[in-house]
């Protein structure tokens, strides 16, 4: 069985995304990884150059940053990267640059690729969510996370990346910008058992708010993003809804910059901000044990 890994990133100095952690949980899963740099406006290209493994193959990229809707740029450059994996991969392991893997379920996936290998009709896997917000203590717990997402996929050159890359969808032929957004099949897929880290909500302010104009460049104008996302040079942790506190153990790769922390984040659980909508959406779970309205870009069979 072989298994290709394949990422995406752009300016990740500049951002602080934790994009060598990623790939270091990422390269013992893998037999070799494609990661597409895209030109930046740091060293981005020479920090993956530095990372000491032969299973590293970079495809560097010139981003079309007139792409200005959905996010489809992301999905965009996903495919490109995609494009870049050899024929002879089985399954493709998918990671975005502020998504790590923990250790302790390498071995879960591997059993879950290997499980599923033959059986055609299984085209990803499915991974739970943990989304940290503010600081590494804390997840979100609103309607607004979404809980699963695909993050294996078969080598199956009809299966493309989708709207903003958080997902994937089946083409019967090969999609459009507008095909990207709105088309295409979900993805028949079986539960891998395994847990994604996201930590795109945890840096440092100043470093949070440059993600925030980076990020919504892909989705609008620039009279939007003056009036929605301002001058200010630091972003506003206090919006959030709702929280939880973290009490598991975070990726062993991530604990060096965990270490190194150097903001403050205070959140008083009593004080949650939940709207109308996230308190039906609790009361069906505790009451019925499921998700109105849940977002899922997957079949799960």
């Amino acid at each position: 069985m072989k298994v290709v890994g394949f990422t995406i990133v752009r300016n990740a100095i500049k951002l602080d995304y934790p994009v060598m952690e990623s790939l270091a949980s990422l390269l013992p899963l893998c037999d070799e990884v494609i990661v597409s740099v895209g030109k930046s406006e740091d060293d981005t290209l020479n920090l993956i150059k530095s990372i000491p493994s032969d299973k590293i193959k970079i495809v560097e990229s010139v981003w079309d940053d007139s792409l200005r809707k959905g996010g489809v740029l992301l999905a965009i450059e996903t495919n490109k990267a995609l494009d870049a994996v050899p024929a002879d991969a089985d399954w493709l392991v998918y990671l975005q640059a502020d998504e790590i893997l923990h250790e302790r379920d390498i071995p879960l996936i591997m059993e879950s690729m290997q499980k599923w290998k033959d059986d055609k009709k299984v085209e990803g896997l499915l991974f739970r969510y943990n989304h940290f917000y503010g600081s590494y203590d804390y997840l979100g717990d609103s309607h607004q996370w979404y809980k699963n997402d695909i993050r294996v996929i078969r080598n199956d050159k009809h299966i493309r990346s989708y709207k903003d890359a958080q997902g994937f969808r089946k083409f019967a032929k090969p999609p459009t910008n507008e095909d990207l957004l709105d088309g295409g099949e979900k993805l028949n897929v079986k539960p891998s058992g395994a847990m994604v880290y996201h930590y795109g909500w945890v840096k440092h302010p100043e470093f949070q708010q440059n993600k925030q104009k980076s990020y919504h460049k892909m989705w609008h104008e620039d009279d939007w993003l003056d009036k929605n996302v301002g001058q200010a040079t630091e972003f506003d942790y206090t919006t959030v809804e709702s929280l939880v506190k973290f009490t598991g153990q975070h990726p062993a790769m991530m604990h060096p910059r965990i270490r190194m922390k150097n903001w403050e984040f205070v959140y008083d659980e009593r004080k949650k901000k939940l709207s109308l909508k996230d308190r039906f959406f609790r009361f069906t779970i505790r009451t019925f044990g499921w998700r109105p309205g849940e977002y899922k870009n997957y079949k799960l069979i």
